[in-house]
């Protein structure tokens, strides 16, 4: 399989693991064509996806890219799986800890 099915494939993977925990994402180019939005994926307000399908990941690089494409005061985010594992999202540490501040709140 070429890099770009399995980029796709992997885009269309994530939007399902995104329906199954109840937010309607897409795939961008699938969605909307060419809306000018550089996400893989939208669908999660505030946040913006870069998908990664590959067995060799740089995560510095895919964080980068998401950085980069990100508009103004959306979380950059990487989702990322190896063959045979499961998606792991990877954020930046200062969006990590308003996540959780955010979730100690609503605790008990």
């Amino acid at each position: 399989m070429n890099s770009r099915q399995k980029g796709k494939r992997g885009e269309l993977e994530w939007a399902a693991v995104c329906r199954q925990h109840g937010y309607d994402c897409r795939r961008t180019a699938q969605y909307c064509g060419n809306t000018g939005d550089a996400a893989d994926v939208v669908g999660l307000k505030g946040v913006h996806q870069e998908v990664k399908r590959v067995e060799r990941l740089n995560l510095s690089d895919a964080m980068s890219q998401a950085s980069r494409d990100a508009k103004p005061l959306e979380i950059p985010i990487v989702a990322h799986r190896r063959n045979n594992e499961g998606w792991m999202v990877t954020m930046k540490a200062e969006h990590w800890f308003n996540l959780y501040r955010a979730w100690e709140v609503e605790q008990p």
